[in-house]
């Protein structure tokens, strides 16, 4: 069974201690590749450096995270900018809006989420969107951005039946999948019922969101397994299917090669 799991931050501080260790665990559960979005100007050096260290399997993403837009999100956007021309990403992200943690900067929120689903489309990129009590908001903005050339991943979805109908309509775009969906009461399993599986990719947005039974641990990749066997309960189908759709549909939105 190959997988991959699409949302990560393997580069976080929280595996500082058991990073290699953590990897390892991953490749014997079957995880072929890791996608890593960035959060911040902050995080970058973190971020580069796991993906030098494991090259062909650690896959770097650029982009601000909603929860770091403050006052200085120029400087922040800049520093997104002037890093495509430095290095090789395979998507803007993690971009969107949180209206969960902080309101204060919503309007810069949107400012930034813009600007770089502009970026996007202009390296020709897979977006990948946060979208935390933010839907209306993130579909205004992309019902008036989306064309030909932008597609990517609504991540961790956790919406409602009618929320993927408007993220299917678009053409392009996906929804990652996570934790959540081994949770009793969160909801996702009843949409993950009417979800066509071509439009879906898998995640664990480790160290976050670990899913059952591991839910209270740092989350990894290793239990992606867990995620993948959920949804094939609850679709009545194979791991296996489920993996390899999956994994096809990934390594397709993120130009991965040679896995």
């Amino acid at each position: 069974m190959r997988l991959i799991d699409s949302h990560t931050h393997i580069f976080a501080e929280e595996f500082d201690y058991d990073r290699s260790e953590a990897i390892q665990r991953a490749k014997d559960a079957g995880v072929v590749a890791m996608v890593m979005p960035n959060i911040n100007s902050q995080s970058v050096d973190s971020l580069l450096s796991v993906a030098q260290q494991y090259p062909d399997y650690c896959f770097p993403c650029m982009g601000v995270h909603p929860t770091s837009v403050k006052n200085n999100f120029d400087d922040e956007l800049a520093s997104v900018q002037s890093w495509f021309a430095k290095a090789k990403f395979y998507a803007v992200g993690e971009i969107g809006i949180d209206l969960y943690w902080d309101k204060t900067f919503v309007e810069q929120q949107k400012e930034v989420f813009r600007q770089q689903l502009k970026m996007a489309k202009k390296f020709r990129l897979p977006v990948i969107i946060h979208a935390r009590n933010s839907f209306h908001e993130i579909f205004k903005i992309v019902d008036q951005e989306n064309d030909e050339d932008l597609g990517g991943v609504f991540h961790s979805f956790s919406g409602s039946l009618t929320d993927y109908e408007h993220i299917a309509s678009y053409g392009k775009f996906l929804v990652g999948i996570g934790g959540v969906v081994t949770y009793k009461n969160g909801g996702v399993d009843k949409v993950v019922q009417h979800i066509n599986l071509a439009n879906v990719i898998l995640e664990t947005d480790s160290p976050y969101l670990s899913p059952v039974p591991q839910r209270g641990k740092r989350n990894e990749s290793a239990n992606l397994v867990y995620i993948a066997s959920r949804i094939a309960e609850i679709k009545g189908i194979s791991v296996q299917e489920v993996a390899s759709v999956t994994t096809a549909n990934a390594t397709k939105l993120f130009s991965l090669s040679n896995l």
